[in-house]
This record gives structure tokens, sequence and C-alpha cells, in this order.
């Protein structure tokens, strides 16, 4: 990163806070249409909204030479991952209050390290070991199963994060040799291909009616809106400046879950994510996309 990059903060903090506007919109949006459509009918019609978003910003900016089809196994690998993860975290926003899925979704970094220990071959120095444990305290918090076992949506969020950490190992191969715009058309075109084949598994697939026709195009433009804010705040500003203004997510959606539908503000939950974030911060940061 250049030097000149490395010096506007400001421009960075102005692209994460859509990002954080569109993350808060997709899981309003997320709940409001789950009353009527399953996870897997969500992330069909959210997949359609991105194909065609995807290939109307692919043709005006003349990108098709760069959608490839040499790494189509590793596309394959990504996509899944995300359509699992994707469809847990849709679940997960329904069944157990905000500020948690949202905290254990920070720990997919956590995942991402011990992952790429093992797949790429990453180095595990003490540094990183003491910041994973310190994550999982962070975990611990959060869960707290000295109290109750775990629930089930508690679980699922948790399993989001682990596949979302999968991704970003395929998405680190691809980037190699992938533009961003081959990686979100694949994205976009595979998931919907995924999304089709579970909705249609039982011989019917609901259609959106009425507000919920705008919820799902406000969740299918939000995921591409975050992932491009993401990508550009990391574009102009190093991540160890970028990730802490992702943590301010967390707090906003404690606050957007007690206002609109009275979650309880647990502190331990926002003790535990602030461990997680301590260990996101103490950690070197590679350049991996969101998870949108």
């Amino acid at each position: 990163m250049s030097q000149t990059e490395q010096h506007r903060p400001a421009l960075a903090a102005l692209w994460m806070t859509g990002a954080i506007v569109a993350f808060t919109l997709m899981a309003i949006a997320g709940r409001a249409v789950s009353f009527e459509l399953d996870t897997f009918e969500i992330m069909t019609y959210r997949s359609a909204v991105g194909v065609v978003v995807v290939a109307l910003l692919i043709t005006a900016f003349g990108k098709w030479s760069e959608v490839r089809r040499d790494q189509m196994k590793m596309h394959f690998g990504r996509n899944i991952f995300h359509f699992m993860g994707q469809n847990l975290w849709f679940f997960a926003i329904t069944v157990i209050p905000l500020a948690q899925v949202f905290a254990l979704e920070f720990t997919s970094p956590l995942w991402v390290m011990l992952l790429a220990a093992v797949f790429l071959g990453e180095r595990l120095t003490r540094l990183k070991l003491l910041v994973a444990v310190v994550g999982f305290i962070g975990i611990l918090l959060v869960v707290r199963p000295w109290v109750a076992p775990p629930s089930l949506g508690m679980l699922i969020a948790a399993a989001a994060a682990l596949c979302f950490a999968t991704t970003a190992i395929f998405t680190k191969r691809l980037t190699q040799s992938q533009t961003i715009a081959c990686i979100m058309f694949y994205l976009t075109v595979m998931q919907l291909g995924f999304g089709l084949i579970c909705s249609l598994a039982d011989g019917e697939m609901a259609l959106p009616s009425g507000v919920n026709i705008l919820w799902i195009g406000l969740i299918g433009l939000a995921g591409l809106v975050a992932h491009f804010c993401l990508t550009s705040a990391l574009s102009v500003a190093p991540a160890s400046v970028v990730m802490p203004l992702d943590f301010v997510r967390l707090p906003v959606i404690a606050l957007i879950g007690v206002l609109l539908y009275a979650e309880p503000l647990d502190a331990m939950v926002l003790m535990g994510a602030a461990l997680i974030f301590w260990r996101e911060l103490h950690q070197p940061h590679g350049r991996h996309g969101p998870r949108a």
C-alpha cells in the first residue's frame, strides 16, 4: 500500500459507514422477510438481484474479459461454503438477538487464522496463539456455557462464522489470479443455482408479496454494497484502521435490537465481543473480502 493510501482514514471511515449501514439493513430486511420466505428462498431472490446488478456493472465497465473459467473448482468450493454460511446467518438472525449473531460473526477471523495454518501453511506464532486464546475467552463470554447449554441459534451463528472463514481461505487463493469482477460474477450466479435447487427440492417455492419484494431487493443490494464499501475502505487505508471501524457494527446492531425488537442489551455479549475485538487488533490482517 502506498504512502498516500495509508493516510486517508477519513475516506476509509466514510466507506465503512456505508458498509455498516448495509450490513444493518440486510439484517433488518432478513428478519422482515423470514415470516414469509425460508432461508433458501431468501438466498435465491437475493442472488437473482445480485446477478442482474453484477452483470450490469460488468457490462458498464467492460469487464467481461475478466470472467475466466480456469478456477471453476475453487469458485465452486468458495460459493458452497458462502451459501451455507449465509443461510445459517439468515436463520440465526431470526432466533437469537442480533447482537449475539454479530458478536459470534466476529469470530470468523479466528477461524481464518487456524484454517490458514492448516490449509495455507501459515505459521502460528506465540502472538497468534495468545490472541486466539483471548478471542476464545470472548466467545465463551458471549455463549456462556456455564449458565446454560448453548442454544441452537448460537451454534448456528458460530457455524456461519466458520463457513465465512472457510470462504475467506478460498477467497485468498482466488484473488491471486482472479479479479473482483470475476469472483462476484460466480458468487451471484452459482448461489442463484444453489438457491433454486434447495428451494425447489420440495416441489414448491414461495413468491415474495407486497412490501417483501422491496425487502428482497434491499437484501440483494445491501450485500453487494457492503462488499464494495469494505473492499474500498481497505484500498485507501490499512486493515489496522479499517477493522476497528468494522467493529462499530456490533453496538449499532445491539441498539437496533433494543429499539426495533425490544431485545435486551446484554453487557456480557458486549464484553465478550470487546475481547474478540482486542484479538482482531493484535493479529496481522490480510485483505480478505467481507462475508456479504
